[in-house]
């Protein structure tokens, strides 16, 4: 928990500036402007770990923060922090570690294309990004850092005219090294992840469903 609480603090003076640049491309009530906050689970990739410290292939939590800006009603962009914990499988050696992603992406408007109702909508989003591995206990020399490439498709739900409830389902592909020498991958992790989270979007700037 102190290890979560330490990573969040290292971002979110990052996204209080990141606000401020957003928020003062707002000109009006048409841009759109989202604060996004989502909660789930995390798959990583089993040949991400080395033999004996496999991973569970489910994981709680994954925690997303992001803030998304529509330049127009079909293209936008947004910069996402990801946090996800994962720790052994049951017949593995025991670990914990902490995988954090930091990622700038393209989004794009599916509904004129996919189109439900006027209260739904639907983004896919991709973009390259830099993924942290921070391994606990034991393990902590075992850092490593790589860059990443993200995609994922977004569904969202309007609770209100300002709110809405998405479900994500995202895909991080990982271009990490292989450990050299093995132990260098005990309680670490470099490969490719999955998360599946549920959370709100708030429009910062306009009313997304009012149309």
């Amino acid at each position: 928990m102190i290890s979560f609480l330490s990573c969040n603090k290292r971002f979110s003076l990052c996204f209080t500036l990141l606000f401020c640049v957003f928020f003062g491309f707002a000109q009006n009530d048409a841009s759109t402007l989202k604060a996004q906050i989502a909660l789930g689970v995390n798959n990583p990739s089993s040949d991400g770990f080395v033999s004996g410290f496999e991973g569970q292939p489910l994981n709680f939590p994954t925690v997303n923060l992001g803030l998304q800006y529509m330049f127009n009603p079909n293209l936008g962009a947004k910069l996402d922090y990801g946090f996800s914990r994962m720790a052994n499988d049951s017949n593995a050696q025991e670990f914990k570690l902490n995988y954090s992603r930091i990622n700038l992406q393209g989004v794009y408007n599916l509904s004129n294309i996919i189109f439900i109702s006027n209260r739904t909508g639907m983004f896919v989003h991709a973009g390259p990004g830099f993924s942290m591995v921070k391994p606990l206990n034991n393990y902590g020399e075992n850092k490593i850092s790589y860059l990443n490439a993200m995609a994922g498709l977004e569904f969202h739900y309007g609770l209100s005219d300002t709110m809405s409830l998405y479900f994500d389902a995202s895909y991080i592909h990982g271009f990490a090294k292989e450990f050299n020498p093995i132990s260098d991958g005990y309680g670490s992790f470099n490969g490719n992840v999955l998360t599946f989270t549920v959370g709100l979007s708030l429009s910062l700037s306009g009313c997304y469903y009012c149309n």
